[in-house]
């Protein structure tokens, strides 16, 4: 195994064990804790000047779709909150939640109902491969393929069996998971970083650079007023809080 594998590996499980080993591997904690924060020195989406730019982006009156919560039907139902990249380890223990639920528990797809929520950092994860394969998010954010450790231009959350990752893995992507049923929101707020870098490769403004970055999100995926809004909402609904990354 490399030495890239193994510490993929070692970033999905907690204390060491094994992810073959006992399921207790998600990590959970409370809600009120707040996410270590980034570094300047570790290089931001955002450029300094974005924040005074967010209200020309912006529709009017932005209308979100919250109806999601009433597809929380499932009798386990755990919302995991991802606001860092982390090799993509956020997104990936939603996938491994489900599969241990099923092994441990022998829960039905009807069982399960999970939700991601994309905030802060980790907003790259909701864009497709094209967003990132044309503004070299990989680069950028200084990640690598988390099997091998080589450059890549793909989102790495989103990989298949094409691009290096292993069977299990593979049906970890963010859109295997929408099709199994996980819901998968990104924040509204945060999405100002992806809209950023339309603006400044593309030399769009305001509302075409959002619409251009909106057409670039992984389909399935949905806005959110804010990430926060997302987690407590999904809580409210009876999921419990798991700070995935």
């Amino acid at each position: 195994m490399s030495d890239t594998r193994r510490r993929f590996l070692q970033h999905l499980s907690l204390g060491g064990i094994a992810l073959g080993g006992a399921p207790a591997l998600l990590g959970a904690s409370s809600p009120t804790e707040a996410p270590r924060a980034r570094g300047a020195s570790e290089g931001t989406l955002l450029p300094p000047d974005v924040a005074g730019a967010l209200h020309d982006e912006q529709p009017a009156q932005p209308t979100f779709d919250t109806t999601w919560a009433q597809k929380l039907t499932g009798k386990y139902k755990a919302v995991f909150d991802v606001p860092e990249l982390n090799e993509g380890s956020g997104v990936f223990r939603a996938g491994l939640w489900r599969t241990h639920y099923t092994q441990l528990l022998q829960a039905t797809p009807a069982d399960l109902s999970p939700v991601i929520v994309i905030r802060h950092n980790a907003m790259p994860f909701i864009m497709t491969h094209e967003f990132w394969d044309r503004y070299d998010v990989a680069a950028k954010e200084k990640l690598k393929h988390p099997m091998n450790g080589q450059e890549t231009r793909r989102n790495i959350v989103n990989m298949d069996a094409s691009d290096g990752m292993s069977p299990v893995f593979a049906g970890y992507a963010i859109e295997k998971q929408i099709e199994a049923g996980t819901i998968v929101l990104g924040c509204n707020m945060a999405f100002s970083a992806m809209v950023a870098l339309v603006r400044e490769v593309d030399k769009l403004q305001g509302g075409a650079a959002r619409e251009k970055a909106i057409s670039m999100m992984i389909p399935g995926v949905q806005l959110q007023p804010n990430g926060i809004f997302a987690v407590t909402w999904a809580q409210h609904h009876g999921c419990s809080f798991v700070a995935a990354s």
